[in-house]
């Protein structure tokens, strides 16, 4: 009788194993074509070593010998990133004083340019006075090569919006504020039709989501919790194929280190993911900070099968490398 039992759940257990692999296999998943999704990070931006920054680290001060004129969240540097053939931008919002809301990713205005003090303590028309290459140097404070260049005034959103009018972005509210959340929602939809807020993707603190989705429950966003909850939800039941509702109708950035023990990875999870409208990016790293794939050797590690997005800081470095070479096709 021991014998049987034994025998029947070994049978059980090789025919689970057996249904685990195959239904989390990428051999048979529908294979996606084309080449992988770009997405640039603060457009086409002067990028900085990431070693040993903090929340605290003006990187603006830190930033590599300029090898091109751009400077991040300013309407140049989408230019450059679209040209470049950026499928979506990643862009940074803070709400004014007055109640707009500035392209422009720090708290305070010391670091990048020549104002002070917090952005929603000014206006604005006060903002657009200053000079936002003002802080930028490479040597150490020697040389200031974007000092008084015409780069152009700190764009608001609908400034970015009307200019790329059918263009995709990534909007990163700044705030945890949840009434920023809740002010955002109403910008977006007393502004623009719904086929243009489909074009858009939101990320930011959990409370600031949670208020925007409240208004906007169809629009793609993600905060730390709900990538989280998609994860651990994910990887509890996706063995079976199940898709979690935390992973439906969002965003989910992959730190490339986990994403290798993800249920499906890489065809079959971005299938399930895109069926349940909800869009892969890979980031270089482990995600602490905004790395991404910037040269032709961190291409190699993304899988020869992958066909979700890419987070890169050098979308004019990477995209000829994957549209030319047709990475991974």
């Amino acid at each position: 009788m021991m014998k049987k039992w034994f025998k029947g759940l070994l049978v059980c257990s090789i025919l689970l194993i057996l249904f685990v692999y195959l239904n989390n296999s990428s051999l048979f998943a529908e294979e996606r074509k084309g080449d992988p999704l770009l997405l640039a990070h603060r457009g086409l931006a002067q990028t900085f070593p990431m070693d040993e920054i903090t929340g605290e680290t003006c990187t603006a001060e830190i930033i590599y010998d300029p090898d091109h004129p751009y400077l991040e969240n300013t309407i140049p540097s989408m230019e450059a990133a679209f040209k470049a053939e950026a499928d979506v931008v990643e862009l940074d919002i803070q709400l004014t004083k007055d109640g707009e809301f500035a392209v422009f990713h720090d708290w305070t205005l010391e670091c990048r340019t020549d104002g002070s003090g917090k952005i929603r303590d000014h206006t604005m028309n006060e903002l657009r006075q200053l000079d936002i290459g003002y802080g930028y140097t490479a040597d150490n404070g020697k040389s200031y090569p974007f000092r008084g260049k015409e780069l152009g005034p700190m764009p608001t959103l609908q400034e970015v919006l009307t200019h790329f009018p059918d263009k995709e972005f990534l909007i990163h509210i700044k705030s945890n504020d949840p009434i920023e959340g809740a002010k955002l929602a109403e910008y977006l939809t007393t502004r623009y039709p719904a086929d243009r807020l489909q074009q858009l993707t939101v990320y930011g603190g959990n409370e600031p989501v949670e208020a925007l989705k409240e208004t906007l429950p169809e629009m793609r966003a993600m905060s730390k919790e709900t990538l989280k909850s998609c994860l651990l939800s994910y990887e509890a039941l996706g063995w079976s194929g199940y898709v979690p509702k935390a992973c439906k109708n969002t965003q989910i950035h992959i730190p490339e280190k986990f994403a290798p023990y993800l249920w499906g990875f890489p065809q079959t999870f971005i299938n399930r993911m895109e069926d349940s409208n909800t869009r892969v990016i890979l980031v270089a790293g482990n995600g602490d900070w905004s790395e991404g794939f910037d040269q032709k050797a961190d291409l190699e590690r993304v899988p020869e099968d992958y066909r979700g997005g890419i987070w890169t800081n050098r979308i004019d470095v990477i995209a000829p490398i994957v549209h030319e070479t047709k990475l991974n096709n």
